[in-house]
């Protein structure tokens, strides 16, 4: 069953600010980590993320990652799909993903 894509940026309008705020929180941080570790880019369930919050809240910072362009999501209806956009990173924002990959999950920023 083919699905709905959810489309945000093109890749040259993707927006430093943007993608910063989406990965100031450490969910949405977690999630692009193990995205960025995952170097197969296949399609995940949202569900496949192992992230302590609702439901709702998740569908929240899946979009909020959507909006930055960092992910592309695939609406199936009764579940959605979700998917790295590598290839955009990597060229508006060359070795971001590489920082991502190598943060250990559950890591945060030293104070």
């Amino acid at each position: 069953m083919a699905g709905k894509n959810l489309v945000g940026p093109e890749a040259d309008a993707l927006d430093l600010g943007a993608v910063f705020r989406a990965l100031a929180d450490e969910h949405r941080r977690s999630v692009m980590t193990e995205l960025a570790a995952d170097r197969s880019d296949s399609e995940r369930g949202c569900n496949s993320f192992n992230l302590p919050i609702s439901k709702q809240t998740q569908t929240h910072h899946f979009r909020v990652l959507r909006e930055a362009g960092l992910i592309d999501e695939i609406d199936y209806g009764n579940r959605k799909g979700i998917r790295l956009r590598r290839a955009d990173i990597e060229k508006r924002f060359p070795g971001l993903l590489t920082l991502l990959g190598a943060e250990s999950p559950g890591a945060t920023a030293p104070r």
